[in-house]
């Protein structure tokens, strides 16, 4: 077992770092300019440069990601109790949810401004529709696949339908809450700085767009490398809530 965990880790890492070789050496070979392809190098030398600012921006991302994804995660389960609680209802509104995700953000993210302004009500509302499906299709699908034996147990036992879904429904869709949770988790920096690119004077979003128009595609992969992590970081956060609200499953 130990062997397998030692590959997972150490496999991925070598090809990783492989890659960066070969990408550094051919930038160097191939002396190609900054504006064009930057190297590793530069890339971490920009890290370094610019920590104070890519910090601060991307405190502000991390901020409008961490209130949308609390709100999405708010409503997305009340919305997923009331669909399994109520058949006509989640045949009237899943194919409408189904439907929503075929509407790129990208395109709603200019009406959201006309109405919301240029604050942080438009990325925090971007971040939202971009965690709310998950959260609610994961969800709802948990608690539709939970053995009928278990409710009936607990209907036998005079328990309602507040005490079914809180100890029967909602614990054993908990798994299908945390996946959804872990892919919006994944998705929401990238709401937050996709509403930061249209309209905001802060941001990650504002930061890359700042150092793309004067061609500093150093400080631009820098950015990109501070999304990555805080995707991460948001990912991480899951899976250690999890990690606690669910302790039967940390031998998995």
């Amino acid at each position: 077992m130990k062997t397998i965990s030692n590959k997972k880790i150490w496999v991925p890492m070598v090809v990783f770092l492989l890659i960066l070789a070969v990408w550094e050496m051919s930038v160097r070979i191939a002396e190609i300019p900054l504006y064009i392809l930057p190297a590793p190098s530069k890339i971490c030398c920009a890290l370094i440069s610019e920590r104070s600012m890519l910090f601060m921006h991307g405190m502000v991302t991390l901020k409008e990601t961490v209130i949308g994804l609390i709100i999405a995660t708010v409503f997305g389960v009340i919305l997923a109790i009331i669909m399994d609680k109520y058949e006509l209802f989640r045949t009237a509104v899943y194919p409408i949810l189904v439907v929503s995700q075929t509407v790129p953000v990208i395109v709603l993210a200019p009406i959201l401004i006309i109405y919301l302004g240029f604050g942080m009500a438009p990325k925090i509302l971007i971040v939202i529709l971009m965690c709310f499906f998950p959260i609610v299709i994961n969800f709802a699908d948990g608690m539709k696949h939970v053995d009928i034996n278990q409710v009936n147990l607990a209907r036998l036992f005079g328990a309602g339908s507040l005490k079914i879904y809180c100890m029967v429904k909602i614990p054993a869709a908990a798994s299908s809450l945390f996946s959804g949770l872990r892919v919006a988790a994944t998705y929401s920096i990238t709401g937050a700085v996709v509403g930061e690119w249209l309209s905001s004077n802060s941001g990650l979003g504002y930061y890359m767009l700042r150092v793309k128009n004067g061609f500093m595609l150093d400080k631009v992969f820098a950015c990109v490398v501070v999304i990555v992590l805080l995707s991460l970081l948001m990912n991480g956060c899951v899976k250690l809530l999890q990690y606690f609200l669910m302790p039967h499953l940390r031998k998995n």
